[in-house]
């Protein structure tokens, strides 16, 4: 299918697009180009033009200046233009989203010779929902003009001043075409609280049957995503639109040909996607206002046939199983042994885990009662939504149309709620099979002292092979680092990659030996020594630092990054940034506008940011790492897999822990080197890098800098 006029076509866009900007070809973006080439252009069709064969996966490392979204899209689109399918690009941060559709693909249409068009796709919750926003007006405008008149009979009517001047000038501008509906695009900041009154869900949306389907702000971007040629979008919106189905937000991934950068992410988001959790004490609160709310409503209306009949059993149904979530609340109180941990934000948290997934029999038991009694609410529920949509349809169920279309988001709402404990009880009390990964289940106390009930797979692979690889036309897979320890065996396990996936590293063009000097001095504190780990960082740090214009100091732990700041001396502490008291992008704007006023600066963080951070230049000109970011060991989920491993003859050390460190190191030291002119210097302060045989192997599969070791 790649004929020689596709590959012509490619190959004149990259030579125009480098003369135009008057660059050089970069070995590893050709590389890569040919890969991604090869990997479109060699799928063969039936005779619906749907892909015919193995599934269609490539998964390119490409390292940091190799310029991969160029590779990606002159290969990509004109190949996705002649087949006539759409091309969706995701990534896993709005940053590189927004560099995507503000920087790259404008780029590229004006210097590469390609005609395309491309869009933005984001969720529904992301756009006003014109039935609430509607609702809300109505209601704030009816107890505003109530209010005078209560007032003069000596009551006071509460009325949401901000939220009616809000939501009037909303639909002023609405009107006026000054605002599209996003919530990205209102001018000022909106608090998710605010927020999550004029938004909307897949369950919740009337759809057609909407009085306000034909000006609904979400479906005319949708229906403007169909039509372009070029979707960017994030891996959570192309994970949500696989769950339904696929084709409910996305175009239908058997037609798309889809790119996943910054991929690394995928299999944590796939994982993070199919979890599941539920707060008790919360639940049993919306278990009596289930029943108070629909019970008052049943007074006010009478409801004739099936409708009136299916609501008059769901009270009764949540007055019963109220008291079997209170008693499963306390059998939790009763087997829980919260210990402190701390999780990969590091944030302290209490916790239990039920080793290996395995729940106690007394606990499956009763999940087994809440799981029935939810299934119970969950079926009439659903049964009441399914009415509601006939009524708006106009058939005779006992409820207007008018009542139906302003009841269902509020029954679609507690559908959902229903639905999502019934699957949680499902899966807690699900009993494993020996030969797949168990689940991860375990329980959090929250500041409430509320308990929080969870349930997660610890793999994607079945999930991703299922939903996606063996689903879509064809995909391609890319990031900085997919590697760990040099192979990709960590990432093909993770993400269950099909056997006919190509995995290929496209080299980055940066001088590492001449631009970057990667130091382990000896300074004789052991990491596994915290306090006196701690205390050598605090004595050697600002020698350490005292030539850097900006620096970036990454830890492993809340704890010890807290601990090292408070035992610097006070005229060092003053010129360092720490992660948490304020917002990543405040403290990164703080942290340039000081090295801009040649002043210097230190920006203390944690895990994210390891990854993602763009300095480039004198705003980082040292990165320090204070020890090998093994993973958080209280994380459930690793927790589960690596006692999976080892109870099945394998070393989860040094299959999991060290091939996750690799990599976590490798976006650490990915810090330093932003561009081609950048140089500076990654300092390690963990000696086990060169004491030890591991050690050895993740300091042998970091990037090629001259070293300096004490």
């Amino acid at each position: 299918m790649l004929n020689d006029e596709l590959k012509g076509q490619i190959q004149t866009a990259y030579r125009t697009f480098l003369e135009n900007k008057s660059l050089k070809p970069r070995y590893g973006q050709r590389m890569m180009i040919a890969e991604v080439a090869k990997l479109f252009g060699g799928i063969k069709l039936d005779d619906e033009n749907r892909r015919d064969g193995d599934p269609a996966v490539a998964v390119v490392e490409a390292g940091t200046g190799t310029g991969k979204t160029v590779a990606y899209c002159l290969a990509a689109i004109p190949i996705a233009k002649h087949l006539g399918k759409p091309l969706v690009i995701s990534t896993a941060t709005v940053a590189l989203q927004e560099q995507i559709v503000l920087k790259d693909l404008p780029d590229i249409q004006r210097n590469a010779g390609l005609n395309f068009q491309f869009s933005l796709a984001k969720g529904r919750g992301r756009y006003v929902c014109l039935s609430k926003l509607d609702q809300l007006l109505s209601e704030n405008q009816s107890l505003a003009s109530k209010q005078q008149g209560f007032a003069d009979e000596g009551f006071n009517l509460e009325v949401d001043e901000a939220g009616l001047k809000l939501y009037t000038r909303m639909v002023e501008s609405l009107a006026s075409k000054k605002w599209d509906g996003e919530r990205d695009s209102w001018p000022e900041a909106l608090a998710d609280q605010d927020w999550s009154r004029l938004t909307t869900d897949h369950i919740q949306c009337t759809n057609r049957r909407c009085g306000h389907f034909n000006q609904c702000v979400f479906y005319k971007a949708r229906e403007g995503v169909q039509k372009v040629d070029v979707i960017v979008t994030n891996h959570d919106l192309v994970l949500a639109d696989l769950a339904l189905g696929g084709g409910a937000i996305l175009p239908d991934p058997r037609d798309c040909l889809y790119i996943f950068d910054e991929g690394h992410h995928l299999p944590d988001k796939a994982i993070a996607h199919f979890a599941h959790h539920t707060r008790m004490s919360a639940t049993a609160e919306w278990l009596e206002q289930l029943d108070k709310n629909l019970s008052k409503l049943l007074a006010q209306h009478p409801l004739p046939g099936d409708f009136g009949r299916f609501l008059e059993q769901v009270p009764q149904l949540a007055r019963d199983l109220k008291p079997h979530q209170q008693f499963m609340a306390q059998a939790l109180t009763e087997v829980s042994d919260f210990a402190s941990a701390e999780d990969v934000t590091g944030q302290v948290r209490p916790q239990h885990r039920f080793k290996d997934g395995v729940i106690p029999d007394h606990l499956r038991d009763m999940g087994v009662e809440l799981k029935a009694g939810f299934g119970r609410i969950t079926d009439l529920l659903q049964r009441l939504v399914d009415q509601l949509k006939d009524a708006m349809d106009g058939e005779a169920v006992g409820v207007t149309s008018h009542q139906a279309e302003e009841w269902y988001p509020l029954f679609g709402a507690l559908l959902a709620r229903s639905q999502a404990n019934w699957t949680l009880w499902t899966q807690f009390c699900l009993e494993d099979a020996d030969d797949k990964p168990p689940t991860a289940r375990w329980l959090t106390l929250t500041e409430q002292n509320d308990i929080e009930v969870h349930v997660s797979p610890i793999m994607a692979a079945d999930t991703l092979r299922q939903f996606l690889w063996y689903t879509a036309f064809g995909c391609l897979v890319t990031s900085a680092t997919l590697t760990a320890l040099g192979r990709f065996d960590r990432f093909s396990m993770r993400a269950g990659l099909p056997k006919s996936a190509v995995c290929t590293l496209a080299p980055s063009p940066f001088q590492y030996a001449e631009k970057g000097v990667l130091r382990i001095p000896n300074h004789g504190a052991d990491p596994r020594d915290g306090p006196g780990h701690s205390a050598s960082i605090i004595e050697h740090l600002p020698s350490i630092l005292d030539e850097a214009m900006g620096s970036l100091v990454l830890f492993s732990s809340r704890r010890q990054m807290l601990e090292v700041y408070a035992g610097l001396p006070r005229d060092f502490r003053e010129r360092v940034l720490v992660q948490g008291d304020l917002s990543k992008q405040e403290l990164i704007r703080q942290h340039r506008a000081q090295v801009d006023k040649n002043n210097q600066s230190v920006i203390f963080g944690l895990a994210s940011f390891a990854e993602g951070v763009d300095l480039p230049g004198r705003y980082c000109e040292h990165v320090v790492i204070a020890k090998i970011p093994f993973a958080v060991p209280d994380d459930p989920v690793e927790a589960a897999l690596s006692e999976w491993i080892e109870r099945n003859g394998g070393n989860p050390f040094m299959e999991i822990a060290v091939p996750d460190a690799s990599l976590r190191l490798i976006q650490a030291c990915g810090r330093l080197l932003r561009n081609e002119q950048d140089s500076g210097v990654v300092t390690l302060l963990d000696r086990r890098l060169v004491t030890q045989r591991y050690g050895k192997a993740i300091l042998n599969a970091l990037p090629p800098f001259r070293r300096e070791i004490d």
